[in-house]
């Protein structure tokens, strides 16, 4: 199974979200051609309702530390949210910004 398929269900398990979209970002970083690596997270969750953004992450970390833990995912933008939260932003919040370093592998 995938990495992104990995996070994607365990994700889902856990939180049951209202929104849920894993972005392999990989892409935009120095790293090999198919690669999964950099991956941008934006989970909609009552489950997030009372947490603080330190909580939240925390419960995401958690949740996917055995692909952290593998080495598998080198990094993970987190947008965790209420139903509530996430209607008040606009998508154009979560873009991620370009890698600035390293040269592109092909």
């Amino acid at each position: 199974m995938k990495i992104k398929n990995e996070i994607t269900t365990k994700l889902k398990q856990t939180f049951i979200p209202t929104h849920l979209e894993v972005i392999n970002e990989s892409h935009q970083h120095s790293v090999p051609k198919d690669s999964e690596t950099h991956f941008k997270v934006i989970i909609v969750s009552e489950k997030f309702h009372g947490l603080s953004l330190v909580q939240r992450h925390r419960a995401v970390y958690d949740t996917l530390k055995t692909e952290i833990a593998s080495g598998g995912v080198h990094a993970l933008a987190i947008h965790a949210m209420t139903k509530e939260e996430f209607e008040k932003k606009q998508q154009e919040a979560f873009k991620s910004p370009p890698c600035l370093g390293g040269s592109k592998k092909d």
